[in-house]
């Protein structure tokens, strides 16, 4: 079709002769634009979810049923946080089976076949509203009764009055480890999931890295972590061996190896929320196929959404309310035991949904992170305990015994509650904020 031109001199025609014609101004065209612009966005955006779920979905492991799980299957989920609170069980197994020749001709530290131990027992609580979350620690080494646990090969296996948490996996799996924290917390936990060592350098890749701050020399011969003082971002088997570390910080404990832990934890808490990985669809699939790639998870996280919602419930908490914490526990001979003075005060806080506060400092004694400030870059320096009651959590905190929780009750023996509405849990429940940023204590070869 010919295109209808004016010649010179001759008025142009209008083609609606009943009307006014609209005046297309520059600001119009420029709106019509943007509309446009937001419009492709939001398809593209969608797009993008879509094919990255068909991804993911792709890539997701056969699921363990839980012994608490329905065997309905559930409604799809939808792209958005998920409805109420959470209570999420992370298991790190120790295994080395199936993770290739490194960990077996480099690695000095003695490992596990088959299902491995769960050397890493981590319980995440988001409140109903999401407003603050806790991740609770618990210490390979506590002594705990394990409830009768069904064997994978048929039966169950007899209940024990006491066992180290990190074997519950030989008796029955994940199901059991959840079984065992369910029955020690009174806490429903419906999410669960077992990560690897593979598992471990894949999340720390897909964040690009977690910068962690080092306040003394970490040396470590087991796991070949050298860290002079200073900043480090780490990733993979670097990231795996930094979080593994026990020889090389606070007095070598497992109790101190979970202070430095929540040291790189934090940090990538920050470090997902300033890089706006929870906002951008893209990086949010990114981290959900890394996750299914090298997790084994329950049947209520086989949809990869589960954990996107998951995910999304998480982008709107201030950091200050993003609390890690260490199970309290008290010695004893080759372990230790539950405080459950402390652990009840902090138990019945979540279990009411009520948001709390640490009293005590990043671990148990002198053995703990270094504070260094909140949500600012740290400067590396000696490990000087900050002073209790400067509004900054103290380094060390007291023994754990079970007397020492007595200052977080009123004269009725009511919890006491800060301004701020927070429960303040006893001084020997120790751990640290999102907010708080954090320097690892190391401990040298000489020190060892």
């Amino acid at each position: 079709m010919s295109e209808f031109r004016s010649r010179p001199g001759t008025a142009r025609r209008g083609i609606a002769r009943h009307g006014r014609l609209k005046v297309h101004t520059a600001w119009g065209a420029l709106g019509r634009l943007l509309a446009a612009s937001v419009a492709v966005v939001l398809v593209s955006t969608v797009a993008v979810a879509r094919v990255a779920t068909w991804d993911v979905a792709r890539s997701v492991k056969p699921a363990v049923h839980l012994v608490s799980e329905s065997t309905s299957t559930p409604p799809p989920k939808q792209i958005s946080a998920i409805d109420g609170g959470v209570n999420l069980l992370l298991v790190g197994t120790d295994t080395r089976t199936g993770q290739g020749g490194e960990f077996s001709s480099k690695d000095q530290l003695a490992g596990s076949s088959g299902v491995g131990l769960n050397d890493v027992t981590m319980l995440m609580h988001i409140s109903q509203d999401h407003s603050n979350v806790e991740v609770v620690s618990f210490p390979r080494d506590t002594f705990v009764p394990i409830p009768s646990c069904p064997n994978p090969n048929g039966g169950h296996y007899s209940a024990m009055s006491s066992q180290k948490i990190n074997t519950t996996l030989t008796y029955g799996g994940l199901p059991c480890t959840v079984l065992t924290v369910e029955q020690l917390t009174g806490l429903s936990i419906p999410f669960a999931a077992q990560i690897t060592f593979d598992g471990v350098i894949a999340m720390s890749n897909a964040v690009g890295g977690v910068p962690v701050c080092v306040a003394d020399k970490i040396e470590d011969r087991y796991t070949g972590t050298f860290l002079a003082p200073g900043m480090h971002t780490l990733s993979g088997n670097a990231a795996l061996q930094f979080l593994r570390t026990r020889h090389g910080v606070g007095d070598g404990s497992d109790l101190g190896r979970i202070s430095n832990q929540q040291v790189f934890l934090s940090s990538l808490v920050r470090t997902v929320k300033s890089s706006d990985t929870l906002t951008n669809p893209v990086k949010l699939y990114g981290l959900a196929k890394a996750a299914v790639n090298n997790l084994t998870v329950s049947e209520s996280l086989s949809d990869p959404n589960t954990l996107v919602q998951i995910a999304l419930a998480l982008k709107d908490i201030d950091l200050g309310k993003v609390v890690f914490i260490q199970y309290p526990t008290n010695y004893v001979t080759d372990g230790v035991v539950p405080n459950k003075y402390a652990a009840n005060a902090l138990f019945e806080a979540i279990q009411a949904d009520q948001p709390i506060a640490l009293s005590g400092g990043t671990a148990p004694g002198e053995i703990g992170a270094v504070v260094q400030g909140s949500t600012s870059t740290p400067t590396p320096g000696p490990t000087t305990p900050a002073t209790a009651g400067s509004g900054t959590p103290a380094t060390g905190s007291d023994s754990g015994s079970a007397s020492s929780g007595t200052d977080a009750t009123d004269a009725t023996g009511a919890p006491v509650t800060n301004d701020s509405g927070e429960v303040v849990l006893p001084q020997s429940v120790t751990g640290q904020t999102s907010a708080q940023v954090t320097c690892s204590h190391g401990r040298t070869l000489n020190e060892q």
